[in-house]
């Protein structure tokens, strides 16, 4: 082991699929990020299963956080603290990776960190490019779909959510609708390149309303619709090339849908934060759609905003993210209690007033 001059954390993430383990040192360097995808395990059913995220987190944390510290050349009498994940996500995969943490913590006494899963993708940003608070947030993910003036660490301004599905999850239902499979984003898109996006007139949920919240239940059902239209015309099935018109007609349905409530959100943010860094940040594992992407640059220009999104790696979950977020809490002592228990449900802005129609997701 070489001397360590800087303080590194390490970040574990479980809250969902991926099994995550990183350290980051508090210049920002990344030592180390191993993630391992349960994809396959939760293939076959079109969705991720609880059960099934949560025992694949207790049986592979334990050797991936070996495999991160060998790569980054340390050991645990290096870290200056533990940074986890306790929520919001699936219960049981929470609970590993924060059992885990506080059983090391306590037996090499570092202190703990405990980090809201929204705040690691929220920061990310800030561990590779130098980004100065507020900046306007579209956090855009499997579970997640939220506009957010990002003001300082643990302090957020939510300006719009979802009140039904999340967009990630809007492009899983559609994937297993037309039969692409699982995850249902990268298919989607694919599927949408070949496709005719004006074959089928999809309704743009929201548009044209006041506010920023998003709704895409009414978006996925209006697939599902066409799709067994196109099923009975064609005495059964569905071609190919009706499956890249679908998908590429949901695919931009979706895309406008964001625009409008994003266009919403950008004009109450400049009206709000005159003098605050021009800039857009995109995060979550939905802001590695290329269509998605330009439409939001194209947007941006029209305000002078400049987007910005963490490198693809740090999009989806990882661990890195919330090892720097523990980075960000450690500059400011901010430590957690070993009482500390793991939640679902953790909202960045809880004094936002609830969505009407989201119960408990906003």
């Amino acid at each position: 082991m070489t001397k360590i001059e800087k303080n590194l954390i390490m970040g574990i993430e479980s809250s969902c699929d991926e099994t995550a383990v990183a350290i980051v040192s508090d210049a920002g360097d990344i030592l180390s990020n191993v993630i391992l995808t349960q994809l396959d395990e939760h293939k076959p059913y079109g969705g991720v299963v609880p059960e099934i995220a949560a025992r694949s987190h207790i049986d592979h944390l334990n050797g991936l956080i070996r495999e991160a510290m060998n790569e980054a050349k340390v050991g645990f009498d290096d870290l200056s603290a533990i940074a986890v994940t306790s929520g919001p996500g699936l219960i049981g995969g929470v609970m590993v990776g924060l059992m885990t943490a506080k059983s090391i913590a306590f037996a090499r006494k570092i202190p703990l960190i405990s980090v809201n899963h929204l705040e690691g993708h929220a920061l990310s940003i800030r561990l590779t490019e130098d980004v100065k608070f507020p900046y306007l947030l579209l956090l855009v993910s499997g579970g997640h779909c939220q506009l957010l003036v990002v003001k300082g660490v643990g302090d957020y301004q939510r300006l719009g959510t979802t009140i039904d599905d999340a967009a990630g999850e809007a492009f899983d239902k559609t994937a297993k609708i037309l039969g692409l499979g699982y995850p249902g984003g990268p298919a989607v898109e694919k599927a949408a390149l070949n496709g005719d996006p004006k074959r089928f007139k999809f309704p743009r949920p929201l548009k044209g309303k006041p506010g920023s919240n998003f709704s895409f239940s009414g978006l996925k059902t209006a697939v599902l619709r066409a799709r067994d239209e196109v099923v009975e015309e064609n005495g059964g099935h569905l071609t190919k090339q009706d499956v890249s018109d679908l998908a590429a007609s949901f695919q931009q349905a979706l895309t406008e849908t964001i625009l409008n409530r994003v266009q919403n959100g950008i004009k109450e943010y400049l009206d709000t934060y005159p003098d605050a860094e021009p800039v857009f940040v995109v995060a979550g594992g939905v802001a590695a759609n290329s269509a998605i992407k330009e439409k939001l640059a194209e947007l941006c220009k029209e305000y002078n905003l400049t987007v910005k999104a963490p490198p693809m790696k740090l999009c989806t979950d990882n661990g890195a993210m919330i090892a720097w977020a523990g980075v960000e809490k450690f500059k400011r002592n901010e430590f957690a209690d070993f009482d500390i228990g793991a939640v679902a449900r953790w909202p960045l802005d809880p004094d936002a007033p609830p969505a009407v129609g989201a119960g408990v997701k906003a």
